[in-house]
């Protein structure tokens, strides 16, 4: 049983490297508002989504701002470098999870109570590069053509 957690850890490991990700837990925003910014910026490249969410009126917006920024100083840290036009870096992935739930109670009329739950949620924001992934299929693919030449 330990080989195999040690593996499974190493590939995770691995796929982790390569990818550009930022979170962000417990925002105290719903989950629901969350998700009418985060649809806003998905797919789109990163200084359009940068200049969507200064323009965007929602609460929401300057949180996601933020996140994104984090988001591309992980890019440039993991790349060594500051991007560029020709990289094509873009928004690849922005899901919305629901955090914990506050429950607080409201006074209501005639001595009764109502609940309210003050929602939280989680945000993780994937960028990356179409440039990066065209290279690396082609790796991929080239690395195959060698290993079918090797065997024959």
């Amino acid at each position: 049983m330990g080989v195999r957690k040690r593996n499974k850890a190493e590939e995770v490991k691995e796929t982790k490297k390569k990818t550009y990700f930022a979170k962000l837990h417990n925002c105290p925003t719903s989950p629901r508002k969350m998700r009418l910014v985060a649809d806003l910026i998905r797919g789109v490249d990163i200084e359009k989504s940068l200049s969507i969410l200064t323009h965007s009126s929602k609460n929401s917006s300057g949180t996601l701002y933020k996140l994104l920024k984090s988001a591309i100083a992980n890019w440039e840290e993991k790349n060594g470098r500051k991007i560029k036009d020709n990289d094509n870096v873009f928004v690849k992935e922005v899901f919305v999870d629901g955090g914990r739930a506050l429950k607080r109670i409201l006074p209501a009329p005639q001595g009764r109570a109502h609940r309210i739950k003050k929602r939280s949620n989680h945000v993780t924001l994937i960028v990356d590069s179409r440039n990066m992934e065209e290279m690396e299929k082609s790796v991929e693919q080239k690395k195959t053509k060698e290993i079918t030449e090797k065997k024959k």
